[in-house]
């Protein structure tokens, strides 16, 4: 059973070494964890109907965060950079803020 391509992108990472990244045609995402990089390949090119040409996966670990005595964790996610080919257009989204 293949999930939706929502439910493997999640949202854009807004950074600036991603704003960066994006003259060179890569663009940064939080992608669900168990997405592998086939996945997150297809659901690039069907939400915003670009050509992807290699995608670079890291696990981020959560960090200790500690609200007076009480300590927790911050969840771990996935980050996944995306490098459109040469002949590809740009996604949209990321227009305005470059």
């Amino acid at each position: 059973m293949s999930k939706a391509a929502q439910d493997i992108i999640l949202k854009p990472v807004i950074t600036e070494k991603s704003m960066d990244d994006l003259q060179t045609g890569k663009y940064t995402f939080k992608v669900a964890t168990d997405a592998n990089k086939s996945e997150i390949k297809k659901a690039v090119e069907q939400l915003f109907g670009v050509k992807v040409d290699k995608v670079n996966t890291m696990n981020c670990n959560g960090k200790e965060k500690r609200v007076g005595r009480y300590f927790g964790k911050t969840a771990d996610w996935k980050k996944a950079i995306i490098t459109l080919t040469e002949d590809s257009k740009t996604i949209e989204f990321f227009e305005g803020m470059v």
